[in-house]
């Protein structure tokens, strides 16, 4: 993989839950450089996005701190671009889901036919028409295919990020109604806690390698939610749902995916430490970063 482009993204302007802008430094402080570099990867610590107050921005009635959510993906959608032209892998720490448009807008200047594994207890593809709460954290995936409000699909330039015969979502088991449509007319491959059950994580990770593969994939983005894990694992969310992955299967689809060979950015989001008990949020993140680059037992 080469070098290792760390980017903290500390906003949390994308839902309501105070706290998730400290979850770069949990993870930080969790030993995430260490532990990647005792893999054998050199790790360039990009630092933090720097966050404006929210009291800088104005206010829209159906998009949660719409402008403080745009200019912090615009710099991270920068700052990804920048990490992506060094050739280095691009692991970026949020913060909420919302930076994952800012990681898309980057990604799409050098991808033309990006595959996305979307590892997460919801479907994030809502717009202002379908969301029940205005948290543009519940609304990447929509925004990436070009969906929603041109504030936000414009990030990085106007054109869709992702194709949506490129995604597979992984552990959903919360989708809203317009969420569920949009998956149907689109034809999203989703894989939910009823396919992890019934199929066992070995075979939904090959299914879904093997589906992106089919699409002849040229990069492949990992974007993970630690509330696509059971909260037994991961308390520190802010939007837990029991009836989650356990953490030996997110092991198994990390290990797997570092196998593919495919992988080529990740991010890790959605860690609040206020909400969490004794960083254990934190701690699991690091744990799945190192099966994800190659840690292994023996």
């Amino acid at each position: 993989m080469g070098n290792i482009s760390l980017i903290g993204v500390p906003i949390d302007f994308g839902q309501m839950r105070r706290g998730v802008d400290m979850g770069p430094s949990a993870i930080r402080y969790a030993g995430a450089v260490e532990r990647i570099e005792a893999i054998g990867h050199t790790v360039v610590d990009e630092g933090d996005i720097y966050v404006a107050n929210i009291a800088d921005f104005e206010e829209h009635p159906k998009l949660r701190n719409l402008e403080a959510v745009v200019e912090g993906c615009t710099q991270l959608a920068e700052k990804v671009s920048s990490a992506v032209e060094k050739k280095n892998f691009p692991l970026i720490l949020g913060g909420d889901h919302s930076i994952a448009i800012g990681t898309l807008a980057g990604l799409s200047h050098h991808y033309k036919n990006l595959g996305v594994i979307w590892y997460d207890a919801h479907a994030d593809m809502n717009t202002e028409e379908t969301s029940p709460s205005g948290n543009i954290h519940g609304m990447p995936l929509a925004v990436a295919m070009g969906l929603g409000h041109e504030k936000l699909t414009s990030i990085g330039g106007a054109q869709e990020k992702i194709k949506p015969e490129n995604l597979v979502i992984i552990g959903a088991r919360s989708v809203d109604e317009g969420e569920r449509k949009l998956i149907k007319e689109k034809g999203i491959k989703v894989y939910s806690m009823h396919e992890i059950d019934r199929l066992g994580m070995t075979e939904v990770m090959n299914e879904a390698l093997l589906y992106l593969r089919d699409r002849q994939i040229d990069g492949l983005h990992l974007s993970l939610d630690l509330d696509g894990l059971d909260p037994m694992y991961t308390p520190g969310v802010g939007t837990p749902v029991p009836g989650g992955i356990t953490y030996r299967e997110s092991h198994l689809a990390m290990e797997m995916l570092q196998e593919s060979k495919l992988l080529t950015s990740a991010e890790f989001v959605e860690v609040n430490p206020v909400l969490d008990t004794k960083n254990s949020t934190a701690n699991v993140a690091v744990e799945l970063m190192g099966s994800l680059l190659g840690e292994t037992l023996i």
